[in-house]
């Protein structure tokens, strides 16, 4: 059977050799004041449960979904709140959260431990929404929310990315080969949830120790299989990984479902074993720190509200004075001016590079090679409508399917002229999105 692929994408470096061979070592312990934004998640910021002097456990739930899109949030610690104000994040923005003193004891509540064979749809709906599971890409959707879709018998597919095709990133893979089984086990519980659905486990295939495993874990699974994907960048991408699965397509006006499948992050679905089988709430993450400006790359199991720094630290420090930090993959995540800031749900790596080269690069003109609409995976003009965007052009941006850009970083990639094409268009994406919104 061949490789599982899409159309376009590129191959940049992916550097996963400083840290794939490097198992997962909890950080512990979590050290000073945690920090707990109430929006970690796409929606409604949650609501507090908590006041200042209260003295909370871990795992207590600290502020609940503040509505149907939205998600609870529970202390990773045992300590007293300090404070609930504004902190900044990793974006740069501030969000109010709740700051708790960690007295250093992790004093836990009680978990109910359950056999999901035994519990309804309801049942393990409620109890993923009482953990805050949400998307651990990145994106943060609630769950709960998207294993509840308007038509849940046309669901076929459900999709766990195991693809992990930014440079660098390397927390899927080892959880993958570490606690393969509860990532399996998530899935089950997913599927239990549809009448007909089918399980898919995707990997790429420069990851063929976690190939080897997973199959293994799923060969007497008769709706769960496993399909290798070729390495590729975006091959982790929604839309890329909906069509090289399943070959079918979406568009920025459909959700996966509409297609007929739902996509889980590998740490999600094990997300959702916490949740339903031993009863944990979200706490904790596997975070990446990587990068030629740290000491001792590794992958990291992180009490949420840590500290950035601290990070650094069980890395081993700086190598010199690094020019650049990044939260997320270098394709598509962003540049940190601080790494005063908390660890949340949706917080997959910290990159340390002691050169910035991006920002020493001088884009000149356009030389017409076309290698911009050839990686584009969505197949668009990525030039073109970098022009739109610069002439505020909506009516044109629109016209060439500027809205279905999914800001993977592919066309800046590969740009020769190094052009900041991804800037351009998801700024005019914006504008756009912003327009409508006052109509």
């Amino acid at each position: 059977m061949g490789k599982c692929t899409f159309k376009g994408g590129i191959h940049p470096f992916d550097g996963k050799e400083l840290s794939k061979d490097k198992p997962i070592k909890e950080l512990f312990p979590a050290l000073g004041e945690m920090v707990f934004p109430l929006s970690q998640h796409i929606g409604a910021p949650a609501k507090p449960l908590v006041n200042k002097g209260d003295y909370v456990l871990a795992g207590q739930l600290i502020a609940e979904a503040g509505g149907f899109v939205s998600a609870n949030i529970h202390s990773s610690v045992s300590g007293t709140v300090k404070a609930i104000e504004p902190r900044t994040l990793a974006t740069g923005g501030k969000c109010n959260s709740i700051i708790i003193e960690n007295d250093g004891e992790y004093k836990e509540i009680e978990y109910k431990e359950s056999k999901f064979e035994d519990l309804t749809r309801e049942e393990i709906l409620d109890k993923i929404k009482a953990a805050g599971v949400v998307g651990m890409g990145g994106a943060g959707f609630p769950t709960n929310v998207k294993l509840s879709p308007k038509n849940p018998e046309n669901i076929d597919y459900i999709i766990i990315n195991g693809a992990e095709c930014e440079p660098y990133l390397t927390s899927d893979y080892r959880r993958l080969l570490e606690e393969g089984d509860k990532v399996v086990m998530g899935l089950k519980i997913a599927l239990k949830l549809f009448d007909h659905a089918k399980g898919i486990i995707a990997i790429e295939d420069n990851k063929p120790e976690a190939i080897k495993k997973m199959k293994k874990l799923v060969e007497s699974e008769a709706d769960i299989e496993v399909k290798e994907l070729k390495t590729k960048y975006p091959q982790g991408g929604e839309r890329s990984l909906i069509y090289a699965t399943t070959k079918r397509d979406i568009n920025s006006s459909m959700l996966p479902a509409d297609a007929g499948c739902i996509v889980h992050n590998v740490d999600t679905a094990f997300s959702i074993y916490l949740a339903v089988i031993e009863g944990k709430p979200l706490t904790k993450r596997i975070c990446t720190v990587t990068g030629d400006g740290v000491k001792n790359p590794g992958n990291f199991y992180v009490w949420l509200g840590t500290n950035y720094r601290q990070l650094l630290e069980a890395a081993g420090g700086p190598v010199g004075e690094p020019e650049k930090y990044i939260s997320g993959g270098p394709m598509m995540g962003f540049s940190m001016y601080s790494l005063d800031v908390p660890v949340v749900k949706g917080s997959s790596s910290l990159l340390v590079f002691e050169e910035d080269i991006v920002s020493k690069i001088d884009a000149s003109a356009c030389i017409r090679c076309g290698r911009c609409a050839e990686g584009c995976p969505e197949h668009l003009l990525p030039t073109k409508l970098a022009e739109f965007a610069s002439r505020n052009d909506e009516e044109g941006f629109t016209k060439f399917d500027g809205m279905e850009c999914v800001m993977c970083g592919s066309c800046s990639y590969v740009c020769p002229a190094k052009r900041p094409l991804t800037q351009q268009i998801k700024s005019m994406r914006m504008r756009v999105l912003a327009n409508r919104r006052k109509k």
